[in-house]
């Protein structure tokens, strides 16, 4: 029998949307190149995509994770060796994709990888639909933080995800979040591989956010790797037919964080099988939508922002989850 779990918003007792049973079930871990360019530089991110999830999109692109269809269970040890062996493979950070039904045991994965000597930064990649109380467990555990706001508007919440108190609950989360990163802090990493003896960066090294968008991009065509070293990565993907809602989500987090954050403006929506019964969702964003979204942050005076140009609306932009590195 699955433990009782009220972990997240759902309250559901059993894990009935996760998924989650009494052990860890992780599907992939592996140098992952799809994030924004502070997180996964060039030597990638070390990405533990853990099975199920509360929340269940129904436009999600990771359907077989989402549903908890794949992965392999794993014990706690098990997964702080899996940290210091991505650390070893040089990635620039631990990112944890959807870990929230399983934080008891990932933040004590977490503590004894840390006491073995796991340095590089922690990431959290969340959907937002988390208690505050679960993301204070988290505080000083993790780093960086790369949550989601999907909507803000209860009847798309309510629709796609089966959770119209969505923006009321992942917007105090991501307050939560904010108040243990702070500003955000970028470093240049000092090698593609972790020196034991010096870590990954100097005090030196640390930049603020507007030494970032000033000097990011010459220093990447340098070839160093610039990283994000403590912060809040707020992404917000503009879904079809959505663009006054994108807004509205935008709106919300300048007219909130100010510069205080990152947003990260994501144009990657691929319909999926599964949207077959929701006509609206059945095609891509267009050049025009996308447009529209992006001109409003910039007449909102947005300057700390994430942009996807190009078409990065594809399947082959999906991992495939075949336990690799677990």
């Amino acid at each position: 029998m699955p433990e009782i779990c009220n972990l997240c918003p759902r309250n559901c007792g059993e894990g009935r949307f996760c998924g989650k049973g009494e052990k860890l079930k992780v599907a992939r871990a592996a140098l992952h190149f799809w994030e924004e360019p502070c997180i996964s530089g060039t030597a990638g991110s070390g990405a533990v995509f853990f099975s199920g999830c509360n929340l269940k999109c129904i436009f999600c692109q990771n359907e077989k994770i989402r549903d908890g269809l794949v992965g392999k269970e794993i014990s706690v040890e098990r997964l702080s060796d899996i940290f210091l062996e991505l650390q070893e493979k040089g990635a620039n950070n631990i990112n944890l994709v959807t870990a929230g039904h399983f934080l008891p045991k990932v933040i004590e994965a977490l503590e004894d990888a840390k006491n073995r000597g796991l340095e590089i930064p922690i990431v959290y990649n969340t959907s937002s639909y988390e208690k505050v109380e679960a993301i204070r467990e988290l505080d000083g555990l993790v780093d960086v933080y790369l949550p989601d706001l999907k909507y803000v508007s209860s009847r798309l919440s309510g629709d796609f995800s089966k959770a119209a108190d969505y923006f009321e609950v992942a917007s105090r989360a991501i307050e939560e979040m904010v108040r243990q990163t702070g500003e955000p802090e970028f470093y240049v990493k000092k090698s593609a591989k972790l020196d034991k003896q010096l870590g990954l960066w100097e005090s030196d090294d640390v930049m603020d956010a507007a030494t970032y968008n000033e000097c990011a991009d010459e220093l990447m065509d340098e070839g160093k790797e610039v990283l994000m070293k403590k912060g809040t990565i707020v992404r917000h993907l503009l879904l079809p037919g959505c663009a006054d809602d994108s807004k509205a989500v935008i709106r919300y987090l300048y007219d909130t964080y100010g510069d205080g954050i990152f947003i990260s403006i994501m144009n990657q929506y691929t319909p999926m099988p599964q949207v077959a019964g929701h006509p609206s969702l059945a095609r891509k964003v267009t050049d025009t939508e996308y447009n529209e979204v992006l001109d409003f942050a910039l007449d909102l005076g947005v300057e700390n922002a994430f942009m996807q140009e190009g078409d990065v609306a594809k399947e082959s932009f999906i991992p495939d989850f075949d336990c690799e590195g677990v």
